[in-house]
């Protein structure tokens, strides 16, 4: 067990804490264990890759980690109404469907590898400025309004982008 995977399980454990602020309504709470755990996110990476401590382990709890922040925020503001349903439709089927992906390769015995590509790491980052925002102007009072038709059409479309991109790597990967 390294430092980075113990950083790394934290930020997991945040994940239900930040969702039981956002139900409650505590915004500023919410805000912060959020930035909390995207500080911790940096952090983790940072020791891992400096000081040599990257593991089997750490590449998948990472992106475990990552996806049970975003999809659990997406879901609970989806819910009590901040955010459209149909973004979290997209958002959850990406990851659905990679998960799908990787489990049917290995019933047919041709594992595949998911490693993060551009568009990806694009789609992650779009996601969380997302989630940032959204919860960022509920603790800071500030009207978004304006910018939300077009922060979600970003986060939806580079979240297509990244599923078509999966999708056409793991037909090949199949035909091959």
């Amino acid at each position: 067990m390294t430092l980075p995977n113990l950083i790394t399980i934290a930020r997991l454990i945040l994940v239900p804490l930040v969702i039981v602020m956002i139900v409650n309504g505590r915004w500023d709470e919410a805000f912060f264990l959020f930035v909390a755990a995207g500080i911790s996110d940096a952090i983790d990476g940072f020791i891992a890759k400096r000081f040599d401590m990257k593991s089997e382990l750490g590449a998948y709890l990472d992106p475990l980690a990552d996806k049970a922040l975003i999809v659990s925020i997406y879901i609970t503001l989806a819910i009590i109404g901040i955010i459209p349903v149909w973004l979290v439709i997209v958002v959850v089927s990406r990851d659905l469907m990679i998960v799908t992906a990787v489990i049917l390769s290995w019933l047919m015995e041709k594992p595949v590898t998911i490693a993060p590509i551009v568009v990806s790491k694009l789609n992650t980052a779009a996601q969380l400025v997302f989630a940032a925002l959204v919860l960022g102007s509920k603790s800071l009072g500030i009207d978004v309004a304006a910018i939300m038709p077009a922060a979600q059409i970003v986060v939806a479309a580079l979240t297509l982008a990244s599923m078509g991109a999966y999708l056409a790597l793991w037909l090949r990967h199949m035909a091959g």
